[in-house]
């Protein structure tokens, strides 16, 4: 029986220079589509777009770095944001990132030496942009120069916490008194130290149980940890439950090259007030009641020919783009499947120093109804020329049940990553 294929309908918002962003597209109240376009220049920074899915158009917000009050600073850039939006009274709340690294023992780092005439990054800010006003505000500084690679926030205690990059520090901001606190690191030196030793992959993904304010995170180890605002501190270790698991495979936390026992991507889900969560290399969905302290595997949710290829996807850090559609229940998922060619799996590295691709391969949407315990491959998306949208680590639903990603593509400017909704080929059925 063959694959059901999708189509890409991809966007151009403008920018030449738009480079992977991980996380920064979401839907807020105003049914509109918000998402970061990430910059690994010198020169220039992130940009923030909405889009309006009723009439397809798009509208440029603002630059970062510019925002940020660091257009003339030469420093370097804020050139990404690695976190969704959160909405709280009218107001998107985000952070942001760095995109320019400086090589240091054969890995990206956070600049050390930067190029002359410019200075260090400043470090990662906590922002608000008002849906009404288009107003974006500074909440506050991630400290030690460090960008925000993970955060997280309760949205009616008004409560932020954030993981930096690349040392891994838990901070805290209390956006009801403006205070922000540095909690420490969540796993050795994180994405800072050295390989072997104290180097450890970061948490990616943060939950909050919405019932008690409690914020969750993981770590390669596979140890839950948990940060409690009311009381501030110090994060502990979760007990009797895990992520080292069989069926997430084997991993040495010490080494780069895949998320280890992190999980990749965790969610609430508001029925059964648990968290439903993604462990990236091996593709298997997880359900996590923090109350019960109870972690169960519920089914593999990487695309179909995976599951019957019986191998790992070959993006080793796994994807994020998961998320809850309009009904509450159903979870879409943008995931890898084998490509191939001569009726033959295209075989990919065996192992790589960072976490990437190790190889090619389709983009499938993947959707799973929880209630139901319903998997569905609705099949690999396409280019309109046959192309692969890849990179893909982002994902928004509209109010009609469309899914959107940020997608590199191939345009009159090159190759660039930016806005696509995939939708069904024009003989199908839909999905």
């Amino acid at each position: 029986m063959s694959q059901k294929k999708l189509r890409a309908k991809a966007f151009y918002s403008g920018f030449p220079y738009a480079h992977d962003t991980y996380l920064a597209l979401s839907k807020a109240s105003d049914g509109k589509l918000y998402y970061i376009l990430s910059s690994e220049r010198l020169d220039v920074g992130a940009q923030l777009y909405s889009f309006d899915p009723q009439t397809d158009a798009i509208t440029f917000l603002t630059d970062l770095t510019e925002v940020c009050g660091e257009k003339d600073r030469r420093a370097i850039p804020q050139g990404k944001s690695h976190v969704e939006f959160y909405e709280s009274d009218g107001k998107l709340f985000f952070g942001t990132h760095v995109g320019f690294y400086e090589m240091i023992e054969g890995m990206e780092r956070l600049p050390q030496n930067p190029p002359e005439g410019y200075g260090l990054y400043p470090g990662g800010h906590f922002l608000s942009l008002d849906l009404q006003t288009g107003e974006v505000e500074r909440l506050g500084l991630m400290p030690h120069g460090e960008g925000i690679l993970s955060m997280i926030m309760d949205t009616e205690r008004r409560q932020i916490a954030a993981i930096s990059w690349p040392s891994g520090i838990f901070v805290h901001l209390d956006l009801t008194t403006g205070a922000l606190r540095e909690i420490g690191p969540v796993s050795a030196r994180g994405e800072a130290g050295e390989v072997g030793k104290d180097y450890r992959v970061l948490c990616r993904s943060l939950l909050v149980d919405p019932n008690t304010g409690i914020v969750y995170l993981s770590n390669a180890e596979g140890d839950i940890l948990f940060y409690d605002p009311k009381v501030g501190g110090p994060i502990q270790v979760l007990d009797n439950v895990n992520l080292r698991l069989d069926y997430f495979g084997r991993y040495d936390p010490t080494q780069p090259g895949s998320m280890g026992y992190n999980w990749r991507k965790v969610l609430w889900h508001k029925r059964e007030r648990v968290a439903y969560g993604i462990h990236g290399n091996s593709g298997y969905l997880f359900r996590f009641d923090p109350k019960g302290r109870n972690l169960e595997v519920v089914d593999r949710l990487c695309s179909l020919p995976s599951k019957r290829s019986g191998m790992f996807d070959q993006f080793s850090y796994g994807y994020l783009g998961l998320q809850f559609g309009p009904d509450g229940d159903t979870l879409y998922y943008l995931t890898g499947g084998p490509v191939t060619r001569d009726g033959k799996r295209l075989e990919g590295e065996r192992q790589i120093a960072k976490g990437g691709a190790k190889g090619l391969e389709n983009l499938h949407l993947v959707t799973y109804q929880v209630a139901e315990g319903r998997y569905t491959d609705h099949g690999a998306i396409h280019y309109p020329d046959g192309g692969i949208p890849t990179y893909v680590n982002s994902i928004a639903i509209d109010d009609l049940g469309r899914a959107y990603t940020l997608a590199r593509m191939q345009t009159s400017v090159g190759e660039i990553q930016d806005l696509i909704r995939i939708e069904p080929e024009p003989d199908a059925n839909g999905l």
